[in-house]
């Protein structure tokens, strides 16, 4: 175990107030613990008060938890989310008690945790938009949640819940890599240890002084135990994406979140609430397949041009993705498999960066005075509620639609990074580079198509409304079918 080590400048551990924020375990227990009260005062609020009017419950958990807590953060900070997640706090202790199981072969998978997020809750969420957003009914959702995470805890051992059966488990590990934060040791002072107390601090089984060797953070959820139990963990600020400029053993899973939640988030919603909101909707391929399957079965109250937009959306990921990389695969004589799951870490800043464009908007439109105004009611507080801070009507919040090119341009970036780390000629990974870019490529040309489409027809009168009548549009041009 080492004391006291003379930190490089870099390392957040030396600088005050971020150091005292990740490091001090009285405000990190203190923190957690209130986070912890946060979210089950959210639920019980949300059964107590399950009138439209609860709009703390909601604030809470699509508000505050998952835009910032999880989409601001995991891609700046890294995984800062599980640190403090409730499951994975209460989790810890949980699994002391428990029986301490191995986890059977047939649940060590993490796509299980991820086709949970993207079936149970996005297929989902299109089909029937309305249906998790009700006070009551989020708070069932995270009840039963709860209840699935603190069975796992109590029945297996090293935080198997997290690794593998936890929604967002394997989301927060792919795409923490795109971040700019990494955990690792010092490597002299570390060369020196012969207790291993980082190690033996760790709930999750890891080993942090092999983190940098092995160019990879591996299941950790920057906790911070190894941190508090040894002076020699660091935890600094690097280049953003650097271990993706570099050889790193990395899971399956990883690269098929990625584009999985590409096309759950960044497509689907770019097929179904940005062209869908367009005067010309009724002609779009997803929008027709909806119609003439509403003219054979009643779906009832389902959203079936959602449905059929997230199914076009994953269909368009998956193809555009494989074949694009299956023809690269063939220019630079690469196996495809091997090829695939390296260069599939490109396609992440489509949502972890992309997505701040959408956001940020809907931070100044609606988040920050539900936020604010959800606090205020939960607490009863004697404040005012505020007003939105900005309405469509207000250009300058398009200034974020930066993002949306920034993802663009640091994916390219990745790309290049990841395809130089394979064997070949310098003329054949010029030519592969556009090939396996495709979905980058096709994400950028929605985003055109999507601007052309309002400039040349306009939008329609009613906004998301998909119904199965007839749209009627107003727009600059009327257009002809």
């Amino acid at each position: 175990m080492i004391d006291f080590i003379k930190r490089d400048n870099n390392d957040i551990f030396k600088m005050p107030l971020l150091g005292f924020i990740f490091k001090n375990r009285y405000f990190l227990m203190f923190f957690r613990l209130f986070i912890v009260g946060l979210f089950f005062y959210a639920i019980i609020y949300g059964f107590y008060n399950s009138s439209s009017d609860n709009i703390f419950t909601k604030a809470v958990f699509w508000g505050l938890f998952w835009p910032f807590f999880m989409v601001v953060t995991l891609g700046s900070f890294g995984r800062i989310f599980c640190g403090i997640c409730p499951h994975g706090f209460l989790g810890k202790y949980i699994t002391k008690f428990g029986l301490k199981k191995e986890l059977p072969v047939f649940l060590s998978n993490p796509m299980i945790g991820g086709l949970l997020l993207v079936l149970g809750w996005w297929m989902v969420y299109y089909m029937y938009p309305g249906l998790y957003k009700t006070p009551t009914a989020t708070a069932i959702f995270f009840v039963v949640l709860t209840i699935y995470a603190f069975i796992f805890f109590f029945l297996y051992k090293d935080m198997a819940y997290c690794k593998s059966l936890c929604p967002i488990g394997v989301l927060t590990r792919a795409y923490s890599k795109v971040g700019f934060t990494w955990l690792g040791t010092y490597k002299n002072e570390c060369s020196q240890c012969k207790t291993f107390d980082c190690a033996k601090a760790c709930s999750y089984n890891l080993k942090p002084f092999t983190f940098d060797k092995k160019n990879s953070m591996e299941d950790c959820t920057l906790c911070m135990d190894c941190a508090n139990s040894c002076e020699a963990v660091s935890f600094k600020v690097k280049a953003p994406s650097s271990s993706l400029f570099k050889k790193f053993k990395s899971l399956k899973s990883e690269t098929w979140i990625i584009l999985l939640i590409t096309a759950s988030i960044s497509i689907t919603m770019g097929f179904h609430h940005a062209l869908g909101r367009s005067a010309i909707v009724e002609d779009f391929i997803w929008v027709k397949t909806a119609r003439y399957f509403e003219g054979i079965f009643d779906f009832g109250s389902m959203d079936v041009v959602g449905l059929f937009a997230f199914l076009y959306a994953v269909a368009v990921t998956i193809v555009l993705s494989s074949v694009g990389i299956f023809l690269a695969s063939k220019v630079l004589k690469t196996e495809f498999n091997t090829l695939f799951y390296s260069l599939g870490f490109a396609f992440a800043p489509i949502f972890i960066i992309g997505g701040l464009s959408h956001l940020w908007e809907f931070f100044f439109y609606s988040n920050a005075s539900k936020i604010v105004n959800g606090f205020i009611q939960g607490f009863a507080l004697n404040i005012e509620y505020i007003k939105p801070l900005a309405s469509r009507k207000d250009t300058w919040v398009h200034i974020f639609e930066i993002f949306t090119y920034l993802a663009v341009v640091w994916a390219f970036i990745i790309m290049i990074a990841r395809i130089r780390l394979v064997e070949a000629s310098k003329i054949r990974k010029i030519i592969a580079f556009p090939l396996a870019s495709a979905l980058i490529i096709f994400y950028l040309g929605l985003n055109f198509y999507k601007i052309y489409v309002y400039k040349e027809y306009g939008v329609q009168q009613r906004e998301h409304n998909h119904s199965k009548q007839s749209v009627q549009i107003q727009g600059e041009k009327k257009h002809e079918h």
